[in-house]
């Protein structure tokens, strides 16, 4: 439950050496979110804006999540403010956001809000990381909405690169990542070792394309992430990853920054315990996609565009299939005969490939129903019994038999083949993404 409450512009007075008001007079008494009439009595998001500040929105939001962080929250960030005053171009606000701290951080957290321009306070009666994120990103009206960890581990002088590629509109998504070339990282063996495995797992069982899920160092833009907000459902350590899946199985542009990143010594984090409910939230979207119930955002934000490396994914889906047709063919060849086994063969590496095309290549923001990647899967397979056939036939008939000679035509029907699904799948996808189009303007 979270109540908004707005103080009186104070820079003045505080610049003549009087005291910051008592926030305890501004507590104000807020309506239940559901509906009812009754009233409770809460703490919730305080700020505080001059009259230049109130009459336009930042174009960045940053918020910090903090659970029971008294020591380092005011030096974090009267540095934070500072960075975004002194080096950082664009207008920016910087909201706290205490979820269920029981040490003296709220305190800590009102009286920054109140003394110093564009920093606000949000307290949620609740713990978790990810519905820190989550309320704040969703409460924000800037362009670009951002977060980092409280105690900045990161270097801030990447949080410009981080917002750019945002703020001109090539990209939805922007994170930092310790693992692309060109990060500097310092910490100790034990947190590398997590880290590392954890992204090698996620990557094997979501072949994710993005290097780092975990790095406390976000940014996206506004209108992309309302589309994906509702569909995540982890409010804890594993929200970062799951927004990340569902954006890239989206269809977003995910852009990476190389950091500089020092581990916080002092840190508190439960490494086996967030790595556990880690391994279940990776174990969950395995068990939905599996079962072919990804969900898609309805989001007009994304644009369809051809994904990085989707070239690679459809070189190594056809890659897969030749190998599974080939030891088809020739576990068959001598019941069917080269002719039957070639058709069999086909038939089964054409439907399997041609829906792991649409599904992995293109993604399930593309659109496509099982009549378009039939009609794919019907083409290819066409092409590649009509060529495979005229192969094995002129050498049947030219008395050239042998088993390099039939791979050699078997590898001419597939490559044929598969330049036929791309063509017709590109096609397909980009047809429904203009009806789609049609369909929202008609709206």
């Amino acid at each position: 439950m979270v109540m908004t409450q707005t103080i009186p512009p104070i820079e003045e007075r505080l610049t003549q050496g009087q005291r910051a008001p008592d926030l305890s007079s501004h507590l104000a008494v807020a309506a239940r979110r559901d509906g009812s009439d009754h009233a409770a009595l809460i703490h919730g998001a305080v700020s505080t804006l001059s009259p230049r500040e109130s009459e336009r929105r930042p174009a960045v939001e940053l918020a910090v999540p903090v659970h029971n962080e008294e020591c380092i929250l005011e030096s974090s960030i009267l540095r934070l403010r500072s960075y975004l005053d002194q080096r950082f171009p664009f207008e920016a606000a910087i909201v706290i956001v205490d979820n269920a701290s029981t040490d003296r951080t709220w305190e800590v957290a009102s009286r920054l809000a109140a003394t110093v321009p564009g920093v606000s306070a949000m307290l949620l009666e609740e713990k978790g990381k990810g519905r820190a994120i989550r309320e704040a990103w969703s409460a924000s009206s800037a362009e670009i909405v951002a977060y980092m960890d409280v105690d900045l581990s990161t270097d801030l002088g990447a949080f410009l690169p981080l917002v750019a590629p945002l703020l001109s509109g090539h990209s939805e998504i922007a994170i930092g990542s310790r693992f692309a070339p060109g990060a500097h990282v310092l910490r100790g063996a034990k947190r590398e070792v997590f880290s590392r495995g954890y992204n090698l797992i996620l990557r094997m069982a979501l072949q994710n394309r993005f290097s780092d899920a975990t790095c406390g160092f976000k940014a996206a833009r506004r209108e992309a992430v309302a589309g994906l907000l509702p569909l995540v459902s982890d409010d804890h350590w594993f929200f970062d990853t799951e927004l990340l899946v569902l954006a890239e199985r989206n269809g977003f542009r995910i852009h990476e920054v190389p950091v500089d990143w020092v581990d916080d010594g002092d840190s508190r984090v439960n490494v086996h315990s967030v790595a556990r409910d880690d391994l279940r939230g990776i174990a969950r979207l395995v068990r939905r996609r599996a079962a072919g119930r990804e969900i898609v955002a309805s989001s007009d934000a994304v644009t369809l565009r051809p994904q990085a490396g989707q070239a690679t994914r459809y070189a190594g889906v056809g890659l897969l299939s030749t190998i599974a047709y080939l030891i088809l063919f020739f576990l068959l060849r001598n019941v069917f005969g080269v002719f039957g086994s070639n058709v069999i063969a086909l038939a089964i590496s054409s439907t399997v490939g041609t829906i792991a095309h649409a599904r992995f290549t293109f993604g399930p923001k593309s659109g496509m129903g099982m009549r378009q990647i039939a009609l794919a899967g019907v083409a290819a397979f066409a092409t590649a019994v009509t060529i495979t056939t005229l192969a094995l036939g002129v050498e049947a008939w030219t008395g050239s038999t042998s088993a390099m000679n039939e791979v050699l035509a078997i590898l001419a029907g597939i490559v044929a083949a598969s330049l036929v699904r791309l063509i017709l799948l590109r096609a397909l996808a980009y047809r429904m993404h203009l009806r789609s189009g049609r369909r929202s303007d008609g709206a």
